[in-house]
């Protein structure tokens, strides 16, 4: 089924499609929205350039999506709780979000999704990359498949103290407390019915009934197996980019590539506008 109300542009063969077309500042009307939602689904991760949306006007796109989730560590803007101010300063060697993840599968809900307004970025480089854990799922063995079909592992969300320590221009949230949870390894898509993998790097310690030293092979090689390239898209950030993606099906890792060596890039600033919508418990 083709787009009438706006165009789609695929970035790359695995998932990942700017979208031309549609005013984000406005109210979108019902078929605009209809297909923008579709578009989200079919490729995963979408774009708008060139939007430049108010931390308001963020949240009433986002909202069209599903209920806003506030971001259960990092602490939000004053007077904007629900968006989380993502800030990179100059001379930080990482982003926030440095290391392939899902975003927040500690939880018993995680996101349905997150979406990104670009604030202020670097001349050049600090990309962000997404994996498709539906083409990780499809590639893997029948024989595998079988064996993780059923199979639930446990996701942590580690220290929240440590948080202000990595990212000198956040806060952490002052009731922000640890968390750990079991997930299905194998997930259903609850909109497209598609399976796809359900873990992470970041946050998956190790599967339910197993200890961490008996899971850590078997998470490791799922681990490298969802980040091949080919099931990758790489995305290069300007002013005013809105980028969206479900969190249910992806994982994403903001490139820390800020060298010593390009000054232009190392003693740049990156700003993020985030907001989470909230979503269900995988099954």
């Amino acid at each position: 089924m083709g787009y009438q109300r706006i165009e789609v542009k695929p970035i790359a063969g695995a998932l990942g499609a700017e979208i031309e077309g549609a005013d984000l500042k406005g109210r979108l009307d019902n078929t605009t929205m209809d297909e923008i939602h579709r578009a989200f689904l079919d490729y995963s991760v979408i774009f708008f350039r060139g939007q430049k949306l108010d931390p308001g006007q963020q949240l009433a796109f986002a909202r069209r999506f599903g209920p806003i989730d506030r971001h259960p560590i990092a602490k939000g803007m004053d007077d904007h709780p629900d968006v989380v101010r993502v800030v990179r300063e100059p001379g930080e060697r990482f982003n926030f979000g440095r290391m392939w993840h899902m975003d927040g599968t500690f939880i018993e809900t995680p996101p349905l999704g997150t979406m990104l307004v670009a604030e202020e970025v670097p001349p050049y480089g600090s990309d962000t990359m997404w994996a498709s854990m539906y083409l990780a799922y499809d590639a893997l063995s029948d024989g595998l498949k079988k064996t993780l079909q059923g199979m639930r592992a446990y996701h942590s969300s580690g220290s929240p103290g440590r948080f202000e320590a990595l990212y000198k221009g956040m806060k952490a949230r002052t009731d922000a407390v640890p968390t750990e949870i079991a997930h299905p390894v194998v997930r259903t898509h609850p909109e497209t019915g598609r399976k796809c993998l359900f873990l992470n790097n970041s946050f998956t310690t190790r599967f339910e009934d197993m200890t961490v030293e008996e899971s850590r092979p078997l998470l490791d090689y799922l681990f490298r197996h969802c980040v091949r390239p080919e099931f990758t898209c790489r995305f290069r950030w300007t002013e005013g980019t809105l980028a969206l993606w479900d969190n249910r099906c992806t994982q994403h890792e903001a490139i820390s590539d800020y060298f010593p060596d390009r000054p232009e890039l190392f003693n740049a600033r990156r700003v993020m506008h985030r907001v989470t919508i909230a979503g269900d418990r995988p099954a």
